[in-house]
């Protein structure tokens, strides 16, 4: 057989991706049936060390859980690993900390349609934030073989490009034709945040709306929290179990955060704040203004709801509502 010549990207992996390293860690830990009710300011305590690489769940603005977003940088937590798979506010957020020294990208910096953050660009232009460079796919991937148990999942799609040489993925032989793949790496984060519509008690989660590559981010993280607009009953969750989208044996704190993705979109509950986002963006472009609004916004009110209440608290949350069911309605549901 022919000899290929073999390729590696240039760059830091920044994880672990042995499955064995892995398994000792979740051999450990507890699938038990039993409450997990905890607050915002406790996991992030007992959960996120400095220096741990994290995970946030969502898709761009959308289902994202920022009352940990902020209470990481509430707490000064530092030299994180950070996942920027569909990452727009909370990257802008915990940057906005100076919250993450470390980032596998795919996509941050950009809030889509919105624009560029400007104080997120000016730390990655800096220099002050170390990137591997994946794509979307591949960082789905990569969380795909960590929820499998694997160390890594082949694949095609960045062979020959740029984003392969400044990634950490390596060609490799298929041993049964002998063609060229990339190997992706497995990604087990330490910590993952996920936001969702609906959970029990337990951990057991529903979803509606896009869900990416959150499946697979609850399998593959080492410690799970969920964020949840509501909790219902588990008789609930139990007369409709297909509709259970992440089990309880893979979640280790359920929080009630009712609007807990603002200002981003949370699908059939309420519409993005685009006001209080731009205001963001605008206030970044001064460093010293952003010090002084992240200061405000965030470090000076107690917890997410203070937050919520410098923003137009209930009447704000009510307008956003209102707006997002004359978009898609009730979505289907009940």
């Amino acid at each position: 057989m022919q000899t290929i010549d073999l390729k590696s990207g240039r760059n830091e992996l920044f994880t672990d991706p042995d499955p064995d390293h892995a398994r000792e860690f979740f051999r450990n830990k507890s699938r038990a049936l039993k409450p997990k009710l905890s607050t915002v300011s406790k996991v992030v305590r007992d959960m996120i060390s400095d220096g741990d690489y994290i995970a946030i769940g969502g898709f761009g603005a959308i289902r994202v859980p920022n009352a940990i977003v902020h209470e990481i940088v509430r707490q000064g937590k530092k030299n994180l690993g950070f996942a920027g798979h569909t990452s727009t506010h909370d990257f802008q957020v915990l940057v906005g900390g100076n919250c993450i020294s470390k980032c596998d990208i795919a996509y941050i910096v950009g809030l889509e349609a919105r624009g560029l953050s400007p104080n997120a660009r000016r730390a990655v232009q800096n220099g002050e934030i170390q990137l591997t460079e994946w794509t979307n796919a591949t960082l789905s991937w990569r969380l795909k073989a960590a929820a499998m148990g694997l160390s890594f999942l082949p694949a095609r799609n960045m062979l020959g490009t740029d984003t392969f040489n400044y990634s950490a993925a390596k060609e490799i032989e298929c041993p049964y034709t002998g063609k060229k793949f990339a190997a992706y790496p497995a990604l087990y984060p330490d910590f993952a945040a996920i936001h969702v519509h609906e959970a029990d008690e337990y951990g057991n989660c529903r979803v509606r709306g896009a869900t990416v590559s959150d499946q697979d981010l609850a399998r593959a993280s080492k410690r799970v929290v969920i964020t949840t607009e509501r909790l219902v009953p588990t008789e609930e969750i139990r007369n409709n179990p297909e509709g259970t989208f992440i089990p309880f044996w893979c979640v280790d704190a359920v929080i009630e955060v009712p609007y807990g993705s603002y200002p981003g979109n949370m699908p059939y509950e309420y519409f993005s704040d685009e006001a209080h986002i731009k205001e963001w963006l605008t206030v970044e472009k001064d460093p010293q203004a952003f010090r002084d609004f992240i200061k405000k916004q965030v470090y000076d009110t107690k917890d997410f709801y203070e937050y919520l209440a410098l923003n137009g608290g209930i009447e704000k949350m009510s307008k956003l509502r209102r707006e997002e069911f004359l978009i898609n309605g009730n979505g289907g549901g009940e």
